[in-house]
């Protein structure tokens, strides 16, 4: 299949650049292969480039940090999975991600701090490939105390897993 975006030059234009892949935090694959050209990536949390990012929504941050905070999540997956498959421009379309918030207990916009994740993942596959199902769940703490976590799966074009 003949990649109809590149998505290189889409993270370019939105100013962004993928982070160093994040260390693994324990004794976990970051990523899995299996299935017909299937990969699964491990929950990934918000912080880039070593910052700590530590609180939850709706007490210490908002909606709109928690947006950016899904997204940082989901440019670390990105990172994880360009680290093993070398060019992003060989996913076919994602098929699902779930975001977990740590939430104070009135805080009720999780889908909505998912959709910084989504955002970006239609800002750089597309709308037809690049909007994933999806999962947005509130949950009481996240290890570390960080705000938002998100792993997804993806599809990847024929013959490009890995050895």
């Amino acid at each position: 299949m003949e990649s109809v975006t590149n998505v290189y030059e889409n993270l370019h234009a939105l100013g962004l650049k993928l982070p160093q892949p994040p260390a693994k935090g324990g004794v976990y694959a970051q990523i899995k292969f299996f299935g017909n050209n299937l990969v699964y990536i491990s929950g990934c949390g918000p912080s880039l480039e070593g910052a700590v990012v530590q609180g939850k929504l709706g007490r210490e941050f908002d909606l709109e940090q928690g947006q950016l905070y899904a997204r940082n999540c989901m440019l670390n997956v990105l990172a994880v999975l360009q680290a093993a498959i070398e060019d992003l421009n060989m996913v076919k379309q994602v098929v699902k991600i779930t975001t977990f918030v740590a939430s104070a207990d009135d805080f009720y916009q999780q889908p909505q701090v998912a959709n910084g994740g989504s955002a970006l993942l239609t800002a750089l596959f597309g709308e037809e490939n690049g909007a994933p199902s999806r999962s947005a769940i509130g949950v009481n703490v996240l290890p570390g105390n960080i705000p938002v976590e998100t792993e997804a799966l993806f599809e990847l074009v024929d013959d490009q897993i890995p050895d």
